[in-house]
Parts: structure tokens; sequence; C-alpha cells
């Protein structure tokens, strides 16, 4: 169905929109998402049935505007927009306003054991998800919570439940951030696994940990630390590198190389929260410097504005970068 939009005035908009149920989910229980858009843009909305009168700066109107009329037409096309999806599309329409939230928010990545689609929720990740689908080797570098590392294993889910890889490879560098593994109770399995559990995680939710445990011990899923990786052919594999800005120059170029026929890699890290120690150079920045125009590898670099945790982790990085007077990503760090 179609909605009519008509501007009656300098930043005044008013909307239609005819199908009752579409617009009630439109606009939330008790009016939430109606709410959530005046928070966050400044501008007033008054309704009148499946009606929207929205009031305010110019472009804040035309932004608010902008965003009711697309996503009439996701829910219109069976998209279930939740509360999140409020936020995700007001940032992608503030820095980029020709963009089609439904070529962002429709592309379904994969479908979890639970119902829930995983779909980009930024331009950036938008990108990044083409980007390896084109790619052999793909980079992403950005801050906490841009969804580098989620985005990269629910592909390798996807390409294994397609049958285009037999296997998926999961691997960190084992850098202590503060605290020692000797330190830690248990034998090296146990003391490594702090730092592979949050690619544990995110197989649990999208496999279940029933379906997780069961393709580990079967040897199809495989998490484990770097080192691991020295003096091997991965064949036929999903390969994602996770923090990959705690690597040195010689790990990344043998995990690199250990990429076989048939296989993908996705090297993912923040070079804003390096924890190598003194003078040791980061691998991912040494990579950026060393392969940015081999075809086949691809960098794709995230933002403040790409963070899709809880809202406060965006003004978080944005205030420790202020006082530290750390580089944004994609920036160089002299190390």
């Amino acid at each position: 169905m179609k909605q009519s939009a008509s501007s009656t005035a300098s930043g005044l908009r008013e909307l239609d929109f005819p199908d009752n149920a579409t617009a009630q989910t439109l606009f939330g229980d008790l009016n939430r998402n109606l709410q959530t858009v005046e928070l966050a843009t400044g501008v007033t909305i008054h309704t009148r049935g499946q009606q929207l009168q929205i009031s305010g700066q110019d472009h804040a109107v035309e932004l608010a505007a902008s965003l009711f009329e697309q996503l009439y037409q996701l829910i219109g096309n069976g998209y279930p927009v939740f509360t999140q999806d409020i936020a995700f599309g007001l940032k992608i329409l503030e820095s980029s306003p020709r963009a089609r939230l439904e070529n962002i928010f429709l592309d379904k990545v994969y479908i979890t054991s639970r119902n829930r689609v995983i779909s980009p929720k930024s331009v950036n990740q938008k990108a990044y998800i083409d980007a390896i689908r084109k790619n052999d080797i793909v980079f992403g570098i950005g801050p906490a919570g841009t969804g580098k590392t989620y985005l990269a294993v629910a592909m390798a889910v996807s390409a294994l439940a397609g049958e285009q890889v037999r296997s998926i490879i999961l691997t960190r560098p084992a850098v202590e951030a503060g605290e020692k593994l000797g330190f830690l109770p248990g034998d090296m399995a146990q003391k490594v696994d702090p730092y592979l559990r949050p690619l544990t995680d995110a197989l649990n939710d999208m496999l279940g940990q029933d379906r997780t445990l069961e393709l580990i011990e079967r040897g199809i899923i495989e998490i484990a630390p770097l080192a691991f990786m020295r003096g091997r052919t991965l064949n036929n594999a999903f390969i994602i590198l996770d923090e990959a800005q705690n690597t040195t120059r010689e790990q990344m170029k043998m995990f690199l190389t250990r990429i076989g026929f048939d296989s993908r890699a996705v090297v993912t890290g923040d070079i804003t929260q390096i924890d190598l120690p003194g003078s040791t150079h980061s691998g991912l920045i040494d990579a950026q410097q060393t392969l940015g125009n081999i075809l086949g590898i691809q960098f794709c670099t995230f933002a403040r504005s790409d963070v899709v945790r809880h809202p406060l982790v965006q003004e978080i990085i944005e205030a420790y970068e202020k006082k530290t007077g750390a580089p944004g990503p994609g920036k160089k760090l002299a190390r």
C-alpha cells in the first residue's frame, strides 16, 4: 500500500498511512515509537487516527518523515520493526539521507535458532556484509559494539548452512589485558577459554548451545588460540581472526598464509585498544599499510555511529576518545 505525504509549511509535514494495522505497528504500543523519534530529533508529533503531523526544524522534520515513510513500507513487506530499529534507522538517514532502509534491513544474513533475523543495521555494516560476499579476505576495523565479529560469525554460520564451506575456524590471540594467563586457574584449555568466550557466545546465540556443542565435538567448528594455527593449511573453511589488533606482524603474516583453497577469512579488530607490550607493532595496523592494494582483500572501517549495543556505548567511546586524544577508527596509530 502507498502512503500519501504532503508538505504544508516550512518545518511541517503531514503523513497519512492508509492501512490501520501497519500504522499501529509503526506507531508502537502507546505510541512508543513516535515518542522515541520525538526525543531523538526534537520534533513534535501529533496523531489523528492513521495520520501524523510532524513539526519542528526543517532538517529534523524531513528526517523523521523519511524514517516513518520507509518503516511503513518495511512493515508492509513483513519486516518486524523493533524499538532499536528506530534508532538504527535515524542514524542511517542522518548520515546518508538518500539511503534506502529496505536495502539494509531486508538483507537477511542468517535466521537464528530462535527465528531472529540477523541483518545489517547501518550503511557500513551493509558494506561489510557485501565485502565478505565478494572477497576472500576482509578486514573489519572499528570500535567495540559495531558488530564486526558478530556479523562475521553470522556470515560463517550462513556459509556453513549453505554448504559453501565445510568448517568454521574462530581464533583470537591470547593477549592479556591486565590479568596474566599464568595466574588464572585450570589447565591451558581452561586458561584460554575466557579469551574465546565472545566467539562461543555468538555461536550459541545463532545456533543454540546444544547445536554449537555438537558441531564443536564433530570438529566442524573449531575455536582455538591463534598460536594453534601455525603450520596448518586451512582449506574449504570460513576463518575468523578476532581481536587482531593484538597480533604481531609475524602472527598476522602467519595467519594470512594459512588460508587454503575454497576458504575465506575475516579479520576484525579495534586499533584503539591494543594490549601488546611496549613498542611491539600491531599486525593489524601493519596489514592496513601493507595489503591495501591487493585485489581480493578489502578493508572496511566502522565508526561510532555504527555502534549497535546499548546507546550509552557510543557515548562512552566518544568520551574516552576526547579524554585520551585517541584517533577515531581508520586512523593510523604510530607504534
